[in-house]
């Protein structure tokens, strides 16, 4: 649709309150919105509450939206109902952190209001301005329903906090039309803007036709005239519906994070989207050609969630974001239930975030690794060390000293014998099916070895998390990382599917790592230095709390070496 001429610098006049906007009537939600603020001081404890993942008091979450940093002051926005635990009513919650693990709730951020929004408010993501002043593109669903792009900017500059933002009366800047041939039902996500070297500014919105994927280009010299480009950034066949598509720069010196809208020979690009189809993600490495606009995966790439991906368990709708106060880039990543929806309503809310992760690009250029932010680590308390130690085949050993519902575990694995490895059939190429087929429980010659974390005395629930080296061809090592739900609880209503991914590292010159962060319902696991990550989610009957346990083990024939360090970890402050 058109839309009046309006300058940046006029529109950040009027921002900064030389003159007046037409601003819209905020009352939709006003008495649900404040209802979270209220509900952070009424928790009641129960099993399977997290201790220091982000989770509001109550409801249903999804997507992390919108991440920033401004004036030193964390900001989360996601998705939230007000109304209930399950999905509906969608707002943009809002909760603020200085440290990334203590979180401070205030009022619903953006909530239905206009036309273009009315029926509800969904994902996007912030851009910060020349002058370091953030704005919000989201998308709004209008009384068509149809799905369009939205433009919110705060109403306070000086409020670190951000805690009301306004809406352009020129909303909605982005729709559908016939004429620009966009599937109404399939228009969501912008992603972080960022500016080109002709000045004007770009933004990617997920789509599809038929069952390809696509990631919509749009461009503007003000940030509030959009023109559809002529072609997407880039595409992929067979992928179907793109949610949450993110596009972002990665330095291939150093861990350094890099501003969005930056580019150069020292450069290389991700490209990630969230599959709509599978509830999976995946992203590629590549080239952004500025001059033509348009991403090219490098040689090789695999375009669908059967490529790399940040976390091969449960994790979805990720978004990243510079911080800029220590040159990283930060992942964020929604954890969804693995419980049945009438428990979910039973207990009262759903969804947690994941921690939030450095992300860089691996020193091969060929992958991303990633790690939890180290301010997680001022949580950790009463702190064990695990011994150099060999831990026989068929053996069991409890870590104690720490709450093992609650815990940060680091173990290193050495192999020093690889002549009984088992030998990778080239038809075991899908990693899921195959620690879905190998399981904890079944025996091989180099593993399983690994952890058995929130495990019941006795071992009638336990989810291990465990590693299988295999022969395969040139004789060279194949590693096989899961995460096995299997026996994670006796509560049969649950989803107890099991994960794997095969790590990229070699073993006979490497030690293989493994880092667990353990939270009552909650596993997320770092493999091979951050190279592979699975998060689970799980609901133990027996080991709960107190009555959980935690085992370092090995089911393989042949020993291995452990060492490592475990500790407990104290609550975090999440209203």
């Amino acid at each position: 649709m058109a839309i009046s001429s309006f300058s940046l610098y006029c529109f950040l006049s009027l921002w900064l309150g030389q003159a007046l906007l037409l601003q819209a009537s905020h009352h939709v939600y006003r008495n649900l919105q404040t209802s979270l603020v209220a509900d952070s001081h009424h928790q009641v404890k129960e099993p399977y509450r997290t201790g220091y993942h982000f989770q509001p008091p109550k409801n249903w979450i999804n997507d992390p939206n919108g991440p920033l940093i401004y004036k030193g002051i964390y900001h989360l926005f996601y998705q939230y109902n007000p109304k209930g635990a399950v999905w509906g009513n969608i707002v943009w919650a809002h909760s603020t952190s200085t440290d990334l693990v203590n979180w401070t709730p205030h009022d619903a951020a953006i909530y239905p209001s206009q036309p273009s929004d009315i029926n509800g408010c969904w994902s996007g993501s912030a851009t910060i301005l020349p002058g370091g002043k953030p704005v919000i593109l989201y998308t709004g669903i209008n009384p068509q329903n149809q799905q369009v792009q939205n433009l919110a900017y705060p109403k306070n500059l000086s409020d670190p906090y951000l805690r009301e933002w306004t809406k352009v009366p020129q909303n909605p800047l982005m729709a559908p039309t016939q004429a620009n041939q966009i599937n109404a039902s399939s228009f969501r996500d912008p992603t972080t803007a960022w500016l080109g070297p002709d000045k004007r500014w770009r933004v990617i919105i997920g789509s599809k036709r038929d069952q390809t994927g696509f990631a919509i280009l749009y461009r503007s010299k003000d940030f509030l005239n959009w023109v559809k480009a002529k072609h997407p950034l880039h595409s992929a066949k067979k992928t179907g519906m793109w949610e949450c598509p993110d596009f972002y720069p990665v330095s291939i010196k150093g861990q350094n994070g890099l501003h969005t809208s930056e580019n150069g020979p020292d450069v290389k690009h991700v490209l990630k989207a969230s599959l709509d189809n599978t509830k999976r993600e995946y992203y590629t490495i590549g080239t952004y050609n500025i001059h033509k606009d348009i991403y090219i995966p490098d040689k090789g790439s695999v375009e669908s969630d059967a490529g790399l991906r940040y976390d091969y368990g449960k994790f979805y709708a990720s978004k990243t974001f510079f911080d800029s106060s220590k040159n990283r880039r930060i992942l964020w990543g929604w954890i969804n239930e693995s419980s049945s929806v009438e428990d979910d309503i039973k207990k009262g809310w759903s969804g947690i975030q994941a921690i939030p992760r450095k992300i860089w690009l691996d020193k091969s250029g060929k992958q991303l690794v990633q790690w939890p932010v180290a301010e997680i680590e001022k949580l950790r308390e009463k702190g064990v060390k695990l011994p150099s130690s060999v831990l026989k085949g068929g053996s069991v050993h409890e870590v104690l000293g720490v709450t093992a519902a609650q815990a940060d575990v680091a173990i290193t694995f050495e192999i020093s014998d690889f002549k009984k490895a088992e030998v990778l059939d080239p038809s075991w190429t899908d990693p899921q099916l195959l620690c879905s087929q190998k399981n904890a429980s079944v025996k091989g010659g180099l593993g399983p070895f690994g952890l058995l974390v929130l495990a019941s005395k006795g071992l009638k629930e336990y989810t291990a998390v465990f590693y299988r080296i295999f022969k395969g061809h040139n004789n060279k090592y194949v590693v096989l990382l899961c995460s096995d739900q299997s026996r994670s609880s006796l509560n049969q209503d649950n989803d107890k599917t099991t994960y794997g991914a095969f790590l990229k590292v070699d073993p006979l010159h490497e030690k293989l790592s493994l880092r667990s962060l353990i939270d009552h319902s909650v596993v997320e696991s770092f493999a091979g230095q951050g190279k592979a990550c699975i998060t689970a989610r799980v609901y133990p009957t027996l080991a709960i709390d107190v009555d959980a346990h935690l085992y370092a083990f090995n089911y393989g024939t042949d020993d291995v070496k452990i060492t490592g360090s475990a500790w407990s970890l104290k609550t975090a402050e999440i209203n």
